[in-house]
């Protein structure tokens, strides 16, 4: 089912090169969209060879090409898509698969923007970028009569060896692509250009060639072979046989070849078919015709999930027992002169401990399985109907490591509550029925407030602002991050994270996935964790957007309090006392 896609990042990145290093031959095809990247992911034939041997071919990686990414944005190859825009197109194809990805990377820009290429790509899950040595702005290599201008050998070399500088993993990586036979210098200036760019660090060589006969890429592949043996190195040769399309990938392979891309072509199968299918149905004035055309429109909905999704509806989600998480080992220095040496989840509010107002409120909505993770003054906590676990280092450590101490919990999704918020049931129950897979509670009354002192605020900038000026229908799907944290300027934040957030199993795949592959293989600052030990909470949100993963959000303007400051205590007392219910209306903070 593609909305339920488990390949993560880290799990994808790593398969081109471990693909390269069996010795198989690794065969690509384009993809310009989230559908026809579940075409080249699926795409495959079963047969039998001539010993009688079954037979099963696919594709091994998707090429993420320019040519057709801006094609199908209705614009020319000359990289006048911005970086951010073909980054949309990469995660929409990447949601919906599991191969690797090659990305055209053009000419990689100029090197302080190829480092930033570098970044967003490895982080997204990319097994590799190739960029040709022309000049920014280049011109597409296969239209005759096109100027092509390259850039020199020396200055290229140095844009390789920044991008490969800011690379985080061994996983990723950066393939040179020569355009000297296609500027038509030949293949000595070729080599020379190889040479170059490998000792810069290129995990690799693609040779471009628009001739319809072989013969030129065929010799640069041979004596590539002795450029490799010169040089000790053991780099992969791609290839992109669009014009010399009469040579067969064996032949390809027993030339030197490791990658063979087939680069454009679902893009104009699929021009033709739609100009063919247009121009039928006005030839007809009806659509009679043009049907045998047309996939059946099943076939559509089985590719895209919608089928799986009509299986999941028959299931009753809202009567899950979600786990629920309050990590609550931290210490309250701004309530020590209230509560003394005692945890802030004992604190009293009108005859009850906060804890057991939370507990309260989460058992209305049938939420029981309920695990405290305890640290200060974990002698003292008391409350029915949970589990305590203890955070190793609580002093140390960060809330997101209180969080993970409960792990264990968190394999089917959960639910997250910080261990100082009071919460209305209603938001509650407005969470459980969000169907997203990663939703983060959060206030928008922070455009409206002035920032407190002394409290540290997780900020949140949506993706889609509203226009506040007139009214609109506002869609749940909508409603996503943009960035979190706690060093967001105040004045563009559009909200604030109250501490409550769910995740469903998919959700919580990609949190512990992000979290395990951060603590593993990521040194120095990370967002804004000065690093792996000061990382929290909306760090590893950050992170997880930063990767592609959707993060929404529940909007609220009421309904909750934090304990933060002894007035906060007061007030909370005031709205319990005042009512007969559990449950008092709770105003904007």
């Amino acid at each position: 089912m593609t909305l339920l896609n488990k390949t993560l990042p880290e799990e994808r990145r790593g398969k081109l090169k471990h693909m390269l290093a069996q010795g198989q031959l690794v065969r690509a095809i384009e993809a310009h969209n989230g559908l026809s990247g579940i075409i080249a992911d699926n795409a495959r034939i079963e047969g039998q060879d001539a010993d009688g041997n079954q037979v099963v071919r696919e594709f091994d990686a998707i090429w993420e090409s320019s040519l057709t990414d801006s094609a199908s944005k209705g614009h020319p190859d000359i990289e006048v898509i911005s970086f951010d825009s073909r980054l949309h197109t990469i995660h929409e194809i990447l949601a919906v698969t599991k191969k690797p990805m090659i990305v055209d990377g053009d000419t990689g820009g100029d090197p302080n923007m190829f480092e930033y290429t570098v970044s967003k790509l490895e982080r997204a899950g990319v097994s590799a970028v190739i960029i040709e040595d022309k000049v920014f702005p280049k011109r597409n290599s296969l239209e005759a009569g096109t100027t092509q201008t390259l850039q020199e050998p020396q200055a290229f070399a140095y844009k390789i060896k920044r991008g490969k500088a800011v690379q985080m993993t061994d996983d990723f990586m950066i393939i040179a692509r020569l355009e000297s036979l296609i500027a038509g210098l030949g293949l000595d200036d070729a080599l020379d250009r190889a040479r170059a760019y490998l000792e810069a660090g290129a995990d690799g060589i693609m040779i471009h060639s628009k001739s319809k006969d072989p013969s030129e890429i065929l010799e640069f592949a041979k004596r590539y072979q002795s450029l490799l043996a010169e040089l000790e190195m053991d780099k992969p040769l791609v290839c992109v046989p669009t014009t010399y399309n009469n040579i067969v990938e064996e032949e390809l392979k027993q030339s030197g070849f490791h990658i063979v891309i087939y680069a454009n072509h679902l893009l104009r199968t699929a021009y033709k078919s739609m100009l063919e299918t247009a121009r039928t149905i006005l030839l007809n004035q009806r659509s009679f015709e043009a049907d045998p055309m047309c996939a059946p429109l099943r076939d559509i909905f089985d590719a895209v999930g919608f089928l799986d999704v009509k299986e999941k509806d028959r299931l009753d989600e809202s009567n899950k027992n979600t786990p629920v998480i309050i990590p609550a080992a931290g210490r309250a220095p701004d309530l020590e002169k209230v509560i003394g040496n005692a945890p802030k989840a004992m604190i009293d509010i009108a005859g009850k401990t906060l804890l057991a107002r939370q507990i309260k409120s989460l058992n209305i909505n049938r939420l029981t399985d309920i695990t405290v993770v305890t640290g200060h003054g974990k002698d003292q906590m008391r409350a029915e109907g949970v589990s305590f676990i203890e955070a190793p280092d609580y002093e140390k450590n960060t809330e997101l490591d209180s969080i993970l101490a409960a792990e264990d919990k968190m394999s089917n999704g959960f639910i997250m509550l910080y261990s100082d918020i009071l919460v209305e049931y209603g938001v509650f129950a407005n969470l459980l029925a969000s169907r997203e897979d990663i939703v983060l509670v959060v206030d928008n009354s922070i455009q409206y407030l002035d920032s407190v002192d002394g409290k540290a605020t997780d900020y949140v900038i949506s993706r889609n602002k509203r226009n506040l000026g007139r009214r609109a229908i506002n869609f749940d799907y909508q409603n996503t991050i943009a960035k979190i944290g706690k060093k967001i300027d105040p004045a563009l934040a559009t909200h604030e994270f109250i501490g409550l957030a769910k995740f469903t199993k998919t959700g919580a795949e990609q949190f512990l996935e992000t979290y395990h592959d951060v603590r593993q293989n990521l040194r120095g600052q990370i967002q804004e964790a000065e690093d792996v030990s000061k990382f929290r909470l909306t760090d590893l949100v950050q992170e997880m957007i930063d990767r592609g993963f959707n993060v929404h959000y529940l909007e609220i303007h009421k309904g909750w309090l934090e304990i933060h400051f002894p007035q906060d205590i007061e007030l909370a007392n005031e709205l319990f006392v005042s009512t007969t219910s559990d449950a008092p209306q709770i105003p904007t903070p």
